[in-house]
Protein backbone atom coordinates (compact mmCIF):
# COMPACT_ATOMS: atom_id res chain seq x y z
CA UNK A 1 0.00 0.00 0.00
CA UNK A 2 1.24 3.39 -0.96
CA UNK A 3 1.72 6.18 1.61
CA UNK A 4 -1.68 8.33 0.36
CA UNK A 5 -3.70 4.59 0.60
CA UNK A 6 -2.31 4.08 3.73
CA UNK A 7 -3.65 8.11 4.80
CA UNK A 8 -7.12 7.77 3.47
CA UNK A 9 -7.33 4.11 5.27
CA UNK A 10 -6.39 5.70 8.31
CA UNK A 11 -8.48 9.21 7.67
CA UNK A 12 -11.17 6.43 6.85
CA UNK A 13 -10.48 4.67 10.26
CA UNK A 14 -10.52 7.70 12.44
CA UNK A 15 -13.91 9.07 10.93
CA UNK A 16 -15.65 5.25 11.29
CA UNK A 17 -14.10 5.61 15.15
CA UNK A 18 -15.53 9.25 15.70
CA UNK A 19 -19.03 8.02 13.87
CA UNK A 20 -19.26 5.06 16.05
CA UNK A 21 -18.34 7.62 19.56
CA UNK A 22 -21.03 9.75 18.68
CA UNK A 23 -23.48 7.26 17.99
CA UNK A 24 -22.85 5.56 21.16
CA UNK A 25 -23.09 8.69 23.29
CA UNK A 26 -26.45 9.41 21.25
CA UNK A 27 -27.50 6.36 22.04
CA UNK A 28 -26.48 6.16 25.80
CA UNK A 29 -27.18 9.48 26.80
CA UNK A 30 -30.75 9.35 25.74
CA UNK A 31 -31.16 6.62 27.57
CA UNK A 32 -29.56 7.53 30.91
CA UNK A 33 -31.24 10.74 30.59
CA UNK A 34 -34.73 9.25 30.33
CA UNK A 35 -33.90 6.72 33.13
CA UNK A 36 -32.59 9.52 35.32
CA UNK A 37 -35.42 11.72 34.58
CA UNK A 38 -38.08 10.08 35.96
CA UNK A 39 -36.56 9.33 39.07
CA UNK A 40 -35.72 13.83 38.80
CA UNK A 41 -39.76 14.52 38.25
CA UNK A 42 -41.28 12.20 40.04
CA UNK A 43 -38.74 13.32 43.35
CA UNK A 44 -39.89 16.57 42.60
CA UNK A 45 -43.58 15.87 42.24
CA UNK A 46 -42.88 14.46 45.90
CA UNK A 47 -41.46 17.32 47.37
CA UNK A 48 -38.00 15.95 47.80
CA UNK A 49 -34.85 18.23 46.95
CA UNK A 50 -32.70 17.26 43.89
CA UNK A 51 -29.15 18.51 44.72
CA UNK A 52 -27.62 16.80 41.23
CA UNK A 53 -28.49 15.60 37.91
CA UNK A 54 -25.73 14.32 36.33
CA UNK A 55 -24.98 12.63 32.99
CA UNK A 56 -21.96 10.52 33.52
CA UNK A 57 -19.46 9.82 36.30
CA UNK A 58 -16.34 11.59 37.43
CA UNK A 59 -14.90 14.70 36.76
CA UNK A 60 -17.49 17.59 36.03
CA UNK A 61 -17.27 19.03 32.54
CA UNK A 62 -19.20 21.78 32.45
CA UNK A 63 -22.85 22.39 34.19
CA UNK A 64 -25.48 24.93 35.85
CA UNK A 65 -27.97 25.58 38.03
CA UNK A 66 -31.56 25.52 37.44
CA UNK A 67 -34.30 27.66 39.89
CA UNK A 68 -34.78 25.27 42.31
CA UNK A 69 -31.05 24.68 42.67
CA UNK A 70 -30.32 21.36 40.89
CA UNK A 71 -26.65 21.64 39.86
CA UNK A 72 -27.28 20.08 36.06
CA UNK A 73 -23.53 18.70 34.90
CA UNK A 74 -21.99 17.11 32.29
CA UNK A 75 -19.35 14.89 33.84
CA UNK A 76 -15.85 13.19 32.16
CA UNK A 77 -16.91 9.17 32.30
CA UNK A 78 -20.14 9.07 30.18
CA UNK A 79 -20.98 5.71 30.96
CA UNK A 80 -24.42 5.85 33.00
CA UNK A 81 -25.64 8.94 35.42
CA UNK A 82 -26.93 9.51 38.53
CA UNK A 83 -29.34 12.32 40.41
CA UNK A 84 -28.41 12.88 44.27
CA UNK A 85 -31.30 13.84 46.29
CA UNK A 86 -31.20 15.86 50.12
CA UNK A 87 -29.48 13.08 52.42
CA UNK A 88 -27.83 10.89 49.59
CA UNK A 89 -24.17 10.18 50.63
CA UNK A 90 -23.17 9.61 46.82
CA UNK A 91 -24.43 8.67 43.43
CA UNK A 92 -25.87 5.14 44.50
CA UNK A 93 -28.33 7.09 46.90
CA UNK A 94 -26.89 5.41 49.98
CA UNK A 95 -28.00 6.96 53.23
CA UNK A 96 -25.67 9.56 54.46
CA UNK A 97 -26.96 8.82 58.25
CA UNK A 98 -24.72 11.35 60.23
CA UNK A 99 -26.39 14.24 57.66
CA UNK A 100 -29.88 13.00 57.80
CA UNK A 101 -29.75 12.56 61.46
CA UNK A 102 -28.66 16.51 62.39
CA UNK A 103 -31.18 17.70 59.50
CA UNK A 104 -33.19 20.89 60.22
CA UNK A 105 -37.07 20.63 59.96
CA UNK A 106 -36.71 22.63 56.93
CA UNK A 107 -33.75 19.93 55.25
CA UNK A 108 -35.98 16.93 56.57
CA UNK A 109 -38.86 18.68 54.69
CA UNK A 110 -36.68 18.06 51.16
CA UNK A 111 -35.07 14.77 52.28
CA UNK A 112 -35.78 11.29 50.45
CA UNK A 113 -35.57 9.53 53.81
CA UNK A 114 -38.17 11.65 55.66
CA UNK A 115 -40.97 11.01 52.85
CA UNK A 116 -42.94 7.76 53.12
CA UNK A 117 -42.43 4.62 52.14
CA UNK A 118 -44.71 4.75 49.19
CA UNK A 119 -43.14 8.24 48.11
CA UNK A 120 -39.45 6.52 48.20
CA UNK A 121 -40.82 3.63 46.28
CA UNK A 122 -41.94 5.80 43.94
CA UNK A 123 -39.28 7.89 43.49
CA UNK A 124 -37.13 4.99 42.98
CA UNK A 125 -39.41 2.57 40.65
CA UNK A 126 -39.70 5.72 37.91
CA UNK A 127 -36.45 5.75 36.66
CA UNK A 128 -37.08 2.11 35.31
CA UNK A 129 -40.89 3.34 34.56
CA UNK A 130 -39.21 5.73 32.22
CA UNK A 131 -37.07 3.51 30.25
CA UNK A 132 -40.42 1.01 29.82
CA UNK A 133 -42.53 4.45 28.37
CA UNK A 134 -39.49 5.64 26.40
CA UNK A 135 -39.55 2.78 24.32
CA UNK A 136 -43.47 2.43 24.14
CA UNK A 137 -43.23 5.80 22.98
CA UNK A 138 -40.44 5.07 19.90
CA UNK A 139 -41.93 1.49 18.97
CA UNK A 140 -45.54 3.11 18.81
CA UNK A 141 -44.22 6.16 16.71
CA UNK A 142 -42.39 4.19 14.09
CA UNK A 143 -45.32 2.03 14.06
CA UNK A 144 -47.67 4.85 13.34
CA UNK A 145 -45.25 7.61 11.01
CA UNK A 146 -43.87 3.93 9.15
CA UNK A 147 -46.32 0.74 9.37
CA UNK A 148 -45.02 -2.43 9.62
CA UNK A 149 -43.68 -4.47 6.88
CA UNK A 150 -44.93 -8.10 6.99
CA UNK A 151 -43.62 -11.52 6.11
CA UNK A 152 -46.19 -14.02 5.87
CA UNK A 153 -44.81 -17.08 7.31
CA UNK A 154 -44.77 -19.22 4.26
CA UNK A 155 -41.81 -21.47 4.18
CA UNK A 156 -40.24 -21.12 0.48
CA UNK A 157 -36.80 -23.66 1.40
CA UNK A 158 -35.68 -26.08 3.90
CA UNK A 159 -32.13 -26.58 4.52
CA UNK A 160 -31.28 -30.21 4.29
CA UNK A 161 -30.67 -32.11 7.65
CA UNK A 162 -32.43 -29.64 9.27
CA UNK A 163 -34.76 -29.79 12.43
CA UNK A 164 -37.52 -28.20 10.24
CA UNK A 165 -36.50 -31.15 7.56
CA UNK A 166 -36.43 -33.85 10.47
CA UNK A 167 -40.03 -32.34 11.64
CA UNK A 168 -41.28 -32.77 8.21
CA UNK A 169 -41.64 -29.55 6.51
CA UNK A 170 -42.91 -28.72 3.07
CA UNK A 171 -42.33 -25.99 1.10
CA UNK A 172 -45.65 -23.82 0.52
CA UNK A 173 -46.57 -24.65 4.24
CA UNK A 174 -47.91 -21.53 5.99
CA UNK A 175 -47.56 -21.86 9.78
CA UNK A 176 -50.60 -20.89 11.82
CA UNK A 177 -49.09 -21.28 15.34
CA UNK A 178 -46.44 -22.57 17.35
CA UNK A 179 -47.63 -23.96 21.65
CA UNK A 180 -51.20 -22.38 20.90
CA UNK A 181 -50.16 -18.60 20.07
CA UNK A 182 -50.86 -17.22 17.00
CA UNK A 183 -48.25 -16.74 13.87
CA UNK A 184 -48.74 -13.62 11.78
CA UNK A 185 -45.21 -13.03 10.32
CA UNK A 186 -42.26 -14.85 9.69
CA UNK A 187 -40.74 -12.38 12.39
CA UNK A 188 -43.16 -13.75 15.02
CA UNK A 189 -42.01 -17.22 14.34
CA UNK A 190 -38.41 -16.49 14.56
CA UNK A 191 -38.77 -15.00 17.36
CA UNK A 192 -40.53 -17.93 19.16
CA UNK A 193 -38.20 -20.58 17.68
CA UNK A 194 -35.07 -18.22 18.66
CA UNK A 195 -35.68 -18.67 22.41
CA UNK A 196 -36.34 -22.20 22.34
CA UNK A 197 -33.39 -23.98 21.13
CA UNK A 198 -33.77 -27.61 22.12
CA UNK A 199 -37.24 -27.14 22.47
CA UNK A 200 -39.95 -29.17 21.96
CA UNK A 201 -42.29 -26.81 19.77
CA UNK A 202 -46.02 -27.71 18.68
CA UNK A 203 -46.34 -25.89 15.22
CA UNK A 204 -49.79 -25.90 12.84
CA UNK A 205 -49.21 -25.29 9.40
CA UNK A 206 -51.66 -25.07 6.81
CA UNK A 207 -50.99 -27.24 3.68
CA UNK A 208 -52.62 -26.95 0.92
CA UNK A 209 -56.19 -26.01 2.73
CA UNK A 210 -55.93 -28.92 5.56
CA UNK A 211 -53.97 -28.08 8.89
CA UNK A 212 -51.08 -30.43 10.27
CA UNK A 213 -49.62 -30.66 13.06
CA UNK A 214 -45.91 -31.02 13.40
CA UNK A 215 -43.05 -31.30 16.50
CA UNK A 216 -39.68 -29.65 15.76
CA UNK A 217 -36.86 -28.78 18.35
CA UNK A 218 -34.89 -25.73 16.72
CA UNK A 219 -30.88 -26.57 16.90
CA UNK A 220 -28.79 -23.75 19.08
CA UNK A 221 -26.26 -21.80 15.83
CA UNK A 222 -24.12 -19.65 15.90
CA UNK A 223 -25.81 -16.70 13.49
CA UNK A 224 -23.49 -13.67 11.92
CA UNK A 225 -25.98 -10.80 11.52
CA UNK A 226 -25.06 -7.15 10.88
CA UNK A 227 -24.85 -6.78 14.28
CA UNK A 228 -22.45 -9.36 15.33
CA UNK A 229 -22.83 -13.00 15.69
CA UNK A 230 -25.12 -14.47 18.73
CA UNK A 231 -26.79 -17.60 19.58
CA UNK A 232 -30.01 -18.48 18.83
CA UNK A 233 -32.31 -21.66 17.89
CA UNK A 234 -33.02 -22.26 13.89
CA UNK A 235 -35.50 -24.34 12.46
CA UNK A 236 -33.96 -24.31 9.01
CA UNK A 237 -36.15 -22.51 6.56
CA UNK A 238 -36.54 -19.60 4.44
CA UNK A 239 -39.51 -17.67 3.67
CA UNK A 240 -40.81 -16.81 0.10
CA UNK A 241 -39.29 -13.19 -0.80
CA UNK A 242 -41.46 -12.57 -3.75
CA UNK A 243 -43.16 -9.51 -3.29
CA UNK A 244 -46.90 -11.35 -2.82
CA UNK A 245 -45.60 -12.41 0.29
CA UNK A 246 -45.25 -9.45 1.76
CA UNK A 247 -47.95 -6.45 3.59
CA UNK A 248 -48.08 -3.48 5.00
CA UNK A 249 -49.30 -2.81 7.70
CA UNK A 250 -50.98 1.03 9.04
CA UNK A 251 -51.72 1.84 12.33
CA UNK A 252 -54.10 4.59 14.06
CA UNK A 253 -52.76 6.26 16.73
CA UNK A 254 -54.12 3.64 19.61
CA UNK A 255 -53.44 0.68 17.23
CA UNK A 256 -49.95 1.95 17.38
CA UNK A 257 -49.60 2.39 20.84
CA UNK A 258 -50.65 -1.07 21.20
CA UNK A 259 -48.42 -2.35 19.24
CA UNK A 260 -45.19 0.08 20.66
CA UNK A 261 -46.14 -1.37 24.08
CA UNK A 262 -46.67 -5.41 22.59
CA UNK A 263 -42.90 -4.52 20.99
CA UNK A 264 -41.56 -3.52 24.44
CA UNK A 265 -43.45 -6.58 26.39
CA UNK A 266 -41.73 -8.95 23.36
CA UNK A 267 -38.48 -7.32 24.84
CA UNK A 268 -39.05 -7.88 28.02
CA UNK A 269 -40.08 -11.38 27.73
CA UNK A 270 -36.85 -12.24 25.89
CA UNK A 271 -34.84 -10.68 28.33
CA UNK A 272 -36.34 -13.16 31.33
CA UNK A 273 -36.38 -16.14 28.81
CA UNK A 274 -32.92 -15.52 28.83
CA UNK A 275 -32.48 -14.97 31.88
CA UNK A 276 -34.14 -17.87 33.02
CA UNK A 277 -32.19 -19.90 30.40
CA UNK A 278 -29.01 -18.40 32.08
CA UNK A 279 -30.09 -19.69 35.38
CA UNK A 280 -30.91 -23.07 34.95
CA UNK A 281 -27.65 -23.64 32.72
CA UNK A 282 -29.20 -23.52 29.43
CA UNK A 283 -27.53 -20.19 28.25
CA UNK A 284 -23.99 -19.20 29.12
CA UNK A 285 -22.74 -15.47 30.10
CA UNK A 286 -20.94 -14.61 27.39
CA UNK A 287 -24.15 -13.20 25.32
CA UNK A 288 -24.03 -10.67 27.99
CA UNK A 289 -22.48 -7.20 26.60
CA UNK A 290 -21.24 -3.99 28.02
CA UNK A 291 -20.60 -0.63 26.60
CA UNK A 292 -17.74 -1.78 24.23
CA UNK A 293 -19.83 -3.80 22.10
CA UNK A 294 -22.96 -1.25 23.03
CA UNK A 295 -20.96 0.97 21.30
CA UNK A 296 -19.92 -1.07 18.54
CA UNK A 297 -23.76 -1.79 17.65
CA UNK A 298 -24.31 1.78 17.98
CA UNK A 299 -21.59 2.49 14.88
CA UNK A 300 -22.80 -0.41 12.70
CA UNK A 301 -26.67 0.82 13.33
CA UNK A 302 -25.92 4.33 12.51
CA UNK A 303 -24.38 3.34 9.45
CA UNK A 304 -27.67 0.84 7.93
CA UNK A 305 -30.07 2.73 10.09
CA UNK A 306 -29.44 6.39 10.47
CA UNK A 307 -31.73 8.23 12.99
CA UNK A 308 -34.19 5.34 12.94
CA UNK A 309 -31.78 2.30 13.60
CA UNK A 310 -30.45 4.45 16.28
CA UNK A 311 -34.18 5.24 17.95
CA UNK A 312 -34.81 1.64 17.72
CA UNK A 313 -31.49 0.10 19.44
CA UNK A 314 -31.92 3.14 21.94
CA UNK A 315 -35.04 1.58 22.84
CA UNK A 316 -34.08 -1.61 23.04
CA UNK A 317 -31.37 -0.50 25.44
CA UNK A 318 -33.87 1.19 27.19
CA UNK A 319 -35.97 -1.79 28.11
CA UNK A 320 -32.73 -3.37 29.21
CA UNK A 321 -31.49 -0.97 31.89
CA UNK A 322 -35.12 -0.74 33.37
CA UNK A 323 -34.99 -4.38 33.26
CA UNK A 324 -31.50 -4.63 34.99
CA UNK A 325 -32.20 -1.44 37.47
CA UNK A 326 -35.41 -3.70 38.89
CA UNK A 327 -32.96 -7.07 39.89
CA UNK A 328 -33.14 -6.78 44.19
CA UNK A 329 -29.64 -6.22 44.48
CA UNK A 330 -28.47 -3.23 46.51
CA UNK A 331 -27.01 -0.04 44.48
CA UNK A 332 -29.60 -0.77 41.74
CA UNK A 333 -33.43 0.04 41.90
CA UNK A 334 -34.76 -3.11 42.65
CA UNK A 335 -32.29 -3.53 46.03
CA UNK A 336 -33.61 -0.05 46.85
CA UNK A 337 -37.40 -1.14 46.71
CA UNK A 338 -35.97 -4.56 48.19
CA UNK A 339 -35.15 -2.38 51.39
CA UNK A 340 -38.62 -0.34 51.48
CA UNK A 341 -40.46 -3.28 50.88
CA UNK A 342 -38.66 -4.78 53.94
CA UNK A 343 -39.50 -1.57 55.87
CA UNK A 344 -43.36 -1.90 54.73
CA UNK A 345 -43.29 -5.33 55.99
CA UNK A 346 -41.47 -4.80 59.71
CA UNK A 347 -42.58 -1.39 59.99
CA UNK A 348 -39.49 -0.27 60.33
CA UNK A 349 -35.97 0.22 57.94
CA UNK A 350 -33.43 -2.27 58.44
CA UNK A 351 -30.49 -1.27 60.77
CA UNK A 352 -27.27 0.88 59.56
CA UNK A 353 -25.33 -1.88 59.78
CA UNK A 354 -27.53 -4.29 57.42
CA UNK A 355 -28.15 -1.69 54.80
CA UNK A 356 -24.40 -0.85 54.57
CA UNK A 357 -23.76 -4.33 54.40
CA UNK A 358 -26.36 -5.15 51.50
CA UNK A 359 -24.81 -2.06 49.64
CA UNK A 360 -21.28 -3.72 49.87
CA UNK A 361 -22.44 -6.54 48.43
CA UNK A 362 -24.43 -4.69 46.11
CA UNK A 363 -21.26 -3.07 45.33
CA UNK A 364 -19.64 -6.30 44.41
CA UNK A 365 -21.69 -7.87 42.34
CA UNK A 366 -22.18 -4.56 40.15
CA UNK A 367 -18.06 -4.44 39.54
CA UNK A 368 -18.26 -8.27 39.10
CA UNK A 369 -20.73 -7.57 36.32
CA UNK A 370 -18.97 -4.82 34.35
CA UNK A 371 -15.69 -6.89 34.76
CA UNK A 372 -17.64 -10.02 33.03
CA UNK A 373 -19.67 -7.49 30.36
CA UNK A 374 -16.53 -5.78 29.58
CA UNK A 375 -14.54 -9.33 29.35
CA UNK A 376 -16.93 -10.53 26.96
CA UNK A 377 -16.60 -7.47 24.64
CA UNK A 378 -12.94 -8.17 24.64
CA UNK A 379 -13.14 -11.37 23.83
CA UNK A 380 -15.71 -10.78 20.86
CA UNK A 381 -13.14 -8.16 19.66
CA UNK A 382 -10.52 -10.58 19.88
CA UNK A 383 -12.03 -13.56 18.16
CA UNK A 384 -12.97 -11.70 15.30
CA UNK A 385 -9.87 -10.05 14.51
CA UNK A 386 -8.43 -13.50 14.96
CA UNK A 387 -11.13 -14.57 12.27
CA UNK A 388 -10.09 -11.79 10.36
CA UNK A 389 -6.63 -13.12 10.03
Amino acid sequence: MDLFGGLLGLGGAVTGLASTLVAFLFVLTLVVFVHEYGHFIVARWCGVKVKVFSIGFGKELFGWYDRQGTRWRFSAIPLGGYVKFEGDANAASVPDYDAVKSMTAAEREGSIFHKSVGQRAAIVAAGPAANFLMAIVVFSAMAYFNGRQILLPRIETIQPASAAEKAGFQTGDLVISIDGRTIDSFTDMQRIVSMNAGETLNIVVDRGGVQVELQASPELREVTSPLGSHRVGVLGVQASGDRSSWRTESYSLPGALQAGAGETWQVVAQTYHYLGRLFTGKETTDQLSGPIRIAEVSGQVARLGGLTGLLSLAALLSVSIGLVNLIPIPMLDGGHLLFYAIEAIRGKPLSERAQEFGFKIGLAFVLMMMLLVTWNDLAHIGGRLSVGQ
